[in-house]
């Protein structure tokens, strides 16, 4: 490398050494399988959904059917209402008595991801609505970075964490908070609780 001060020339002979390669985070078995053993771990009663993208997020909804609320459906012809525009109005002073009764109560999200920035990320949003969970791989939670910064930031939120295993085998590293009130319903909580009344009579 030749140059006066000020200024940097590279020669034409120099060869870039590329970087050690990471292999990168696997899951130690499917996202299906590892949250239907999350939610047995956490103790959440309810049928765990396939995951789905909503509001940006990659997560996987637990949700119980209402069975009141579900027959009273089938009996006024009210299918499960999964345009969120329409939802949108059930919430409005004018529409109250005169919209479908929610037939599920969702009970929690977790999120599945190969790091924990991701989980949390993914989580976190549907504290508002339902407890919230994400699953990690095992290698990611023997890090330093995970017990430094991804314990804390969880714990502030009230999300909990589970770390997975090959098998699948799933144990709870930090439960959730149990003190968290819930929001009022809004309509995201009621479009949320169409899509998952949708989801368990697709599954049935």
């Amino acid at each position: 490398m030749t140059g006066i001060p000020g200024r940097t020339a590279v020669s034409d002979n120099l060869t870039a050494v590329p970087s050690p390669l990471v292999p990168p985070v696997e899951l130690p078995a499917k996202v299906d399988e590892l949250a239907t053993a999350a939610a047995r771990d956490l103790g959440w009663q309810g049928i765990v959904l396939p995951e789905m993208k909503l509001l940006g997020r990659r997560i996987s909804l637990v949700a119980q059917l209402m069975p009141d609320a579900h027959a009273e459906r089938i009996c006024l012809g009210q299918a499960p209402e999964v345009d969120r525009a329409t939802v949108a109005t059930w919430v409005w002073p004018e529409f109250t008595g005169r919209v479908p009764a929610p037939a599920v109560r969702i009970v929690g999200a977790l999120a599945v991801a190969r790091h924990w920035r991701t989980g949390l990320i993914n989580a976190v949003p549907f504290l508002r609505y339902c407890d919230a969970a994400m699953v990690l791989p095992m290698s990611v939670v023997i890090t330093n970075d995970y017990l430094v910064n991804c314990l804390p930031r969880a714990r502030a939120y009230g999300v909990g964490i589970a770390s997975a295993a090959p098998g699948p085998e799933v144990r709870m590293d930090l439960p959730g908070r149990a003190d968290r009130v819930p929001a009022d319903v809004d309509a995201t909580h009621r479009w949320l609780n169409e899509l998952a009344y949708e989801q368990i009579l697709a599954a049935a």
